[in-house]
């Protein structure tokens, strides 16, 4: 069933989309309420040498002036991030692979998962309990800056411990809890491998995984192109991005609406106001979640 239009769902509180700022926001956005602004990482520049690592920065949108300025240069091709309990950003560094925690105010990092054989960390969550989710996929050794991957394809949760939650995916990549925490929603991007490359009989999914059960189910597929960032809101209810902007489903796996941002990349809640921030590699859009 292809995704119905914005229109459709304007009865569940979906406002239409609208410009924030011009600016190269890729990967990890993440809404800090304490400075009513937005941090991302930058659209990948080309390594300045054969085999090196892309170049990303982490970057930092002021929503109040608009004013785009940059916290950390070349880190170490970060991807998603989120925000750990003391207010610092939790990121996946993809070259060297780690998660690494990032001071807001100074841009100091201090390592938090550096462990051998990791391929390439893409996006992370953080439970209550204070445990670190993320996914793992082979990405960095396809793009052509990492080598070839000595594990597999996995989605992590480290604790003190790293332990292997799923390593049967084909690319692990967006994931998001559910409001209970009970359910970890991980999506499989396998349909793109290589730069550019689509293998529509590979997976383009999202998955739900019972934390406590172990039970695991196909939630929802996504078209059209591939699933990336994900979250999911109080009510359940799932976002996920893709080529033609950020899909909703209803706790069922039912697809109810798009919000049309053509190019979406990731995404963040974040107010005053309730807005998903929304990315799309030239620009960073707001839908308010309440009203039109």
């Amino acid at each position: 069933m292809p995704p119905t239009a914005l229109t459709s769902i304007s009865s569940l509180g979906l406002g239409r989309p609208y410009k924030v700022a011009d600016t190269d926001a890729h990967e990890g956005p993440v809404y800090a309420a304490d400075e009513h602004a937005l941090y991302f990482t930058s659209v990948p520049a080309p390594a300045a040498r054969a085999g090196g690592r892309p170049v990303v920065d982490i970057r930092r949108l002021d929503l109040a002036s608009g004013s785009v300025t940059t916290l950390v240069r070349d880190a170490n091709a970060a991807n998603g991030m989120t925000l750990g309990a003391d207010g610092s950003l939790i990121v996946c560094e993809q070259s060297p692979p780690a998660i690494a925690r990032i001071d807001r105010r100074s841009g100091a990092r201090e390592p938090i998962v550096e462990e051998a054989g990791l391929c390439s960390p893409n996006d992370v969550v953080r439970k209550s309990d204070g445990t670190i989710w993320f996914t793992d996929p082979s990405y960095g050794h396809l793009q052509g800056f990492r080598p070839s991957p000595e594990r597999p394809d996995a989605v992590y949760r480290f604790d003190g411990d790293l332990h292997v939650v799923a390593d049967d995916f084909d690319k692990p990549n967006g994931l998001a809890l559910s409001p209970d925490e009970r359910t970890l929603y991980v999506n499989d991007s396998g349909v793109n491998q290589t730069p550019g490359s689509f293998h529509p009989e590979r997976p383009h999914h999202i998955r739900a995984l019972d934390l406590e059960s172990g039970a695991d189910r196909v939630f929802a597929e996504i078209e059209p192109g591939q699933p990336d960032g994900m979250k999911v809101d109080a009510g359940g209810r799932v976002f996920c991005s893709c080529a033609a902007g950020v899909q909703v489903f209803d706790p069922s796996g039912e697809r109810i609406g798009l919000i049309p941002v053509e190019g979406a990349v990731n995404f963040a809640f974040g107010g005053p106001g309730e807005v998903l921030f929304i990315t799309d590699d030239s620009a960073i859009w707001a839908a308010p979640l309440k009203g039109s």
